[in-house]
């Protein structure tokens, strides 16, 4: 009996702790097909255009960019997606000078790139 109990204090232990290890963009994983809210998604996208600077996928001057150009559903290759862009004018490169973020219907992040493909 006391092992189990034992066993069971140790189980609670790791199950509370499991949101510490939790990284920055953990609010922007859902579970669920509940479509996400606008404000999720922009705030989501923001985030991880954010992260994707700070990596050095992006050029610096993104970082300035915080208005969403483009918000849409379109028809994805298995279901429905969010489709959103951000337009940076200041980009070097001016083939790269919109960037597009692909979201499931709930909000998880599926693909970025510069094509809107």
């Amino acid at each position: 009996m006391k092992s189990i109990l034992i066993a069971s204090a140790f189980a609670a232990s790791l199950l509370a702790s499991t949101g510490a290890y939790a990284g920055a963009d953990a609010s922007c994983h859902f579970h669920g097909s509940k479509p996400a809210s606008e404000t999720t998604l922009i705030q989501c996208a923001t985030q991880y255009k954010d992260k994707l600077v700070e990596g050095g996928k992006l050029e610096r001057s993104w970082q300035a960019v915080s208005k969403v150009d483009k918000l849409e559903q379109i028809d994805g290759k298995r279901s429905k997606e969010w489709k959103l862009s951000f337009r940076n004018p200041g980009a070097a490169d001016k083939t790269k000078d919109t960037l597009y973020l692909f979201y499931t219907l709930p909000g998880n992040f599926i693909a970025a790139n510069h094509t809107g493909q």
